[in-house]
């Protein structure tokens, strides 16, 4: 029962960060690339429900609008790697024994790498920037997607309903679009949704390191950021990101534990 609450309570609170990010304009009418040096630092009120950053600016508002920016950046970039990673790891899954054996390797080593160091040197290489840090995000997670595609493809290969349906005469390559590459794919999008929160937290991780929208966007890594400095007099500059990540992250982290506990109970049954 608690789950349950701990489900719904999770799935509610991500509706609506995704609305923050469609429809920021439902949320609040403030601009939040004004800036009222005569309103900094106010703390958390009626006027300013999340208060004001050190330039007058309503954290409420860059806390809505940036829901679209970290957002936007870090589910393009799962999307990206799932379909990519997918596609290559059904192929590399397909392949010959010797050829697999070669590729995966490859792989391997790229995991062995962590992802954060892996987007930092492609930012590094690339320069500062949203489309940069996308990009960045993207390549580092695609060796992921990659290796469960691999594992996965290999191991529904040789499930009954595959062999049943070489058996009837269909071809090595049809068997394989038709049953194993579906079947791939649909295992490996539950991991994506696991994979939404860390994707983030990557994107904010490097947006607090000034690689990824530069001021005065509204991202929230930045924000954190930019609010270190006033820590101890203005609590609510990070505070109110901070948990925006926090709650996006664990979530989805939730929500996607739960739908590989649903899949995985479908397999056993």
């Amino acid at each position: 029962m608690m789950r349950r609450v701990l489900l719904a309570l999770a799935g509610a609170l991500l509706l609506v960060l995704i609305a923050m990010a469609v429809a920021p304009q439902v949320f609040t009418t403030a601009d939040p690339l004004v800036a009222d040096v005569s309103a900094r630092l106010q703390p958390p009120s009626a006027e300013h429900l999340f208060g004001t950053d050190q330039s007058g600016r309503d954290v409420f508002a860059r806390v809505v609008h940036g829901a679209r920016a970290s957002l936007g950046v870090g589910v393009s970039a799962v999307l990206i790697a799932l379909l990519a990673g997918t596609v290559l790891g059904w192929l590399i899954g397909s392949a010959p024994r010797p050829v697999d054996a070669v590729v995966i390797r490859v792989v391997d080593l790229a995991l062995a790498v962590p992802e954060f160091l892996v987007a930092l040197v492609v930012v590094a290489l690339l320069g500062p920037g949203a489309g940069n840090v996308a990009i960045a995000v993207t390549l580092a997670v695609i060796p992921i997607y990659i290796r469960y595609a691999r594992g996965h493809t290999r191991a529904i290969a040789a499930e009954e309903h595959v062999e049943a349906a070489r058996m009837l005469g269909l071809s090595t390559v049809t068997v394989s679009l038709r049953h194993v590459l579906p079947a791939v794919a649909r295992r490996l999008t539950v991991l994506a949704t696991i994979g939404i929160g860390s994707t983030i937290l990557a994107v904010s991780g490097l947006g607090f390191l000034g690689l990824g929208a530069g001021e005065p966007a509204p991202e929230w890594g930045l924000m954190l950021a930019g609010g270190r400095n006033v820590l101890a007099r203005a609590w609510w500059v990070t505070l109110f990101p901070g948990l925006a990540i926090t709650l996006t992250v664990v979530c989805a982290s939730l929500i996607g534990r739960a739908l590989r506990d649903l899949v995985e109970g479908e397999r056993v049954r």
